[in-house]
């Protein structure tokens, strides 16, 4: 049976605060929805996830996403359950899967057998949904003094994703409209269409409020390793300068000779931070056959070994790099360098270190022939 897994990232984040909704904001360097979508397309039995946003969020939302496969984003609704129902009909218009996972964007991290028990259960029901027992003590209240406590025997934390067979949950949308209901099952029920409990899991918390993000980040790391990767680069001296070092413009006598623009600074960095990820080396993503990176500015080499790193959850914590010559004098620019590889990786200057070096007249460089670089990069990526 096919199976489409819906996300619903149509929220304001207003109790969040702030302009940017929290489905967009970062957990260790990628967005919350980006987290969400990788959790579901891991499934193997998932053939499809599709994304319902807010009216005006395509722009943040395609950033978030950074090029993952979710088909055309369906825009939402004023609620949650409009959103929901125009994502379900636009699903019944591209070709309706035989079975829905539908899911809150705010609940970045899907444990996989969360998704097979809800898979599982939907051989013999209608839906299905992830719950947890209530296990802190639940009183009444109003302002600060407490009143009864609620027996929590029979209570459920109800989870998302929520599973359903696709049309009963279609039709249970559309005949419900007029109403308001918190949650898919909610709804279901009052369709009646049976659900069904499965168990859910702690890792499917809520993102609400700003704390939930520190949480969320701590939780990454407790599966994050720490990982190092060397790069090394050289280029020789051709041409007019001014030299192209570290992202900023050196001045020189003689400039230096690439297919791009041989920042030997930058491709040595982009090195290091591949082989941290084990993703290859420069040549293997920017072939020096291939014309498009003439003379290509490579903080874009930069960037793109960052994005993998961050789109596997990762996160870069350090950069070291040597530069190796006689001429120019690294010295004066320094900081420069560190502030501008700093912004293209979206980190701190303190966590870039810029040094030079000679080899004492020995070698290419010691004879005035080039410039070569040295860098080490530490980044902290889950292993699975």
């Amino acid at each position: 049976m096919t199976v489409t897994a819906l996300i619903v990232a149509a929220g304001s984040g207003s109790r969040m605060g702030g302009e940017l909704p929290k489905q967009y904001r970062p957990i260790a360097g990628k967005a919350v929805l980006a987290h969400a979508v990788d959790a579901l397309t891991s499934h193997p039995r998932i053939d499809a996830v599709r994304v319902v946003i807010g009216d005006g969020q395509q722009e943040a939302a395609l950033e978030a996403l950074g090029g993952r496969d979710v088909g055309q984003l369906i825009v939402g609704g004023e609620t949650r359950q409009e959103s929901v129902r125009r994502g379900l009909e636009a699903l019944a218009v591209q070709g309706a899967p035989d079975l829905v996972l539908i899911h809150d964007a705010a609940r970045p991290f899907c444990p996989l057998n969360v998704i097979d028990r809800l898979l599982k259960a939907l051989e013999h029901n209608s839906a299905a949904v992830p719950a947890l027992p209530a296990a802190d003590t639940l009183m009444r209240g109003k302002g600060r003094h407490l009143g009864d406590t609620v027996d929590r025997t029979h209570l459920n934390r109800i989870q998302t994703p929520q599973a359903f067979h696709f049309q009963r949950i279609l039709d249970a949308h559309q005949a419900k409209a007029s109403e308001s209901f918190t949650d898919d099952a909610t709804l279901a029920r009052a369709a009646l269409v049976g659900v069904v409990r499965v168990e859910g899991d702690e890792a499917l918390s809520k993102i609400t409020l700003i704390g939930d993000f520190a949480r969320a980040e701590e939780r990454l790391r407790t599966r994050l390793v720490s990982r190092t990767g060397m790069g090394f680069d050289v280029h020789s001296f051709a041409g007019e300068g001014p030299i192209q070092m570290g992202g900023v413009q050196v001045p020189h006598d003689k400039g230096l000779a690439g297919h791009s623009d041989a920042d030997v600074v930058l491709h040595a960095i982009t090195d290091a931070l591949l082989g941290a990820a084990g993703e290859g080396d420069i040549g293997q993503h920017f072939p020096p056959s291939d014309p498009q990176w003439k003379g290509a500015s490579s903080d874009r080499f930069l960037v793109h070994a960052a994005d993998l790193i961050r789109n596997r959850g990762g996160v870069i914590d350090h950069i070291d790099c040597t530069v190796i010559c006689e001429t120019p004098k690294v010295g004066p620019h320094r900081d420069a360098m560190r502030s501008r590889i700093a912004d293209i990786l979206q980190l701190k200057p303190a966590q870039v270190s810029i040094k030079a070096t000679t080899t004492e007249r020995l070698g290419f460089a010691g004879r005035g022939e080039g410039v070569a670089a040295q860098a080490v990069a530490t980044i902290r990526m889950s292993i699975e």
